[in-house]
């Protein structure tokens, strides 16, 4: 489907042309008639499927066609890092090309004082478009320097990086600053449990569009360890023994465990760096500065960077422990063999694991070899693949619930914003 099919404005597509954008991606096919006719939106979709101008373009169209509140903030976008508000920052500078009555600021932290006096100079002179990392945005809000309400449309943005960096009362309360008829957009990479749960307080009525996840690069060579929590880090002994260590990330659904693996690593002399939630953000540039530099060999991560780093070179992803669910380790594993080059992917599954790891081989369609483990190590758990559960009785139990999926229907929250155009 053509761009110039939607009834986006004559200034978004003119900029849409220039730009050579024609096709819209599924998730822009999906998820852009669906704002501009004023439903709130749940979007599923990975990095790297357009999701940014599914949300952005209608919300522009929508604040250049006029109707809404002068020098007042119309529209906030968050983001879960200040390097993806810089990405959303720039797109909205290319989309917006002819938007001369769209204005438009980014508001993140790790800046000194000249970068904050230009966020308050934006914010005071009543910017349409904010675009915010939680921490940031919710600092101005206290002080006073910005009113959010008469804001129209609120955007969370890769909604599963937030939770995972602890952003979820910072959200909750910026939130609460918002009128209740604001229309509301999520985006998620994944829908665990904690999504679904954010998703219900925070929209109402929501159309619901869910692309499926993607299976992983053929180039990716997979393969995994069954062993025991205690032979873990022998393993990655035996595969470093070789000093071939350079660009390679370690992954670890848990902080606390990214910080030991790394202590143990640099005992083991291995030149490497650690990225989670409890670095500053100012840290985590330098980390990802120092890896991006090939000053570090190996970066060990919790999921955060694995939706947002951005290196073509990556030679090699170690699951420390096997992800909680498929689209996870589509992620992880997604992050080597990038721009027509080879990767490998490892995966190391304890035997509390086994379980988890048989699902995500059903998802793939395959199975993943296994490594006998290096000599020394001992003994490794058996590897059993597990039968499917029944799961007839709980089909169909959501049937008749909030949740709508995508199509036409009696959505229950048109604002009437799709009605001034035929």
């Amino acid at each position: 489907m053509k761009f110039e099919e939607t009834y986006l404005n004559d200034n978004i597509l003119d900029a849409l042309y220039d730009m050579r954008f024609d096709e819209m991606t599924p998730i822009q096919e999906k998820c852009i008639p669906e704002i501009l006719d004023g439903y709130d939106v749940l979007g599923v979709a990975q990095t790297g499927t357009g999701k940014t101008a599914a949300y952005l373009l209608p919300i522009l169209s929508m604040l250049d066609d006029g109707g809404y509140p002068k020098e007042a903030v119309n529209c906030v976008i968050m983001s879960p890092t200040r390097e993806l508000a810089q990405q959303i920052d720039q797109a909205m500078q290319g989309f917006g090309y002819y938007l001369d009555n769209v204005s438009s600021v980014a508001v993140y932290g790790g800046n000194d004082g000249n970068r904050y006096d230009q966020e308050l100079k934006g914010l005071r002179l009543g910017a349409d478009v904010i675009i915010a990392t939680p921490g940031r945005l919710l600092s101005h809000l206290k002080v006073g320097n910005l009113d959010l309400s008469r804001c129209s449309f609120f955007v969370l943005d890769e909604a599963d990086r937030m939770l995972d960096m602890g952003f979820s009362d910072d959200i909750m309360k910026i939130v609460q600053e918002l009128p209740k008829d604001c229309q509301r957009v999520m985006f998620s990479a994944t829908m665990p449990r904690k999504i679904r749960q954010l998703a219900v307080s925070l929209l109402h009525n929501p159309v619901e569009i869910r692309l499926s996840v993607s299976k992983p690069a053929e180039k990716i060579q997979q393969s995994a360890y069954v062993c025991y929590e205690t032979q873990k880090l022998g393993i990655i002994q035996d595969l470093f023994k070789s000093n071939e260590l350079k660009r390679v990330i370690i992954f670890s659904g848990k902080k606390d465990k990214v910080k030991d693996i790394t202590r143990q690593l640099k005992k083991m002399k291995i030149n490497c760096g650690d990225m989670h939630s409890d670095l500053s953000q100012a840290e985590r540039d330098e980390v990802m500065y120092q890896f991006k530099a090939n000053q570090i060999d190996v970066l060990v991560a919790t999921d955060i960077v694995a939706r947002g780093i951005d290196i073509d070179d990556i030679r090699m992803v170690i699951n420390y422990d096997v992800p909680h669910d498929a689209e996870d380790y589509v992620h992880r594993i997604g992050r080597t063999a990038r721009a027509d080059r080879d990767g490998v992917a490892i995966t190391f599954i304890s035997d509390t694991d086994i379980y988890r790891f048989n699902q995500i081989e059903r998802f793939l369609g395959t199975t993943v070899k296994k490594t006998p483990l290096p000599d020394g190590l001992g003994d490794a758990p058996e590897y059993k693949s597990i039968e499917k559960k029944k799961a007839a009785s709980r089909r169909g139990k959501n049937k008749g619930g909030r949740w709508h999926s995508h199509g036409r229907g009696s959505h229950g929250n048109n604002k009437g914003k799709g009605e001034k155009k035929s």
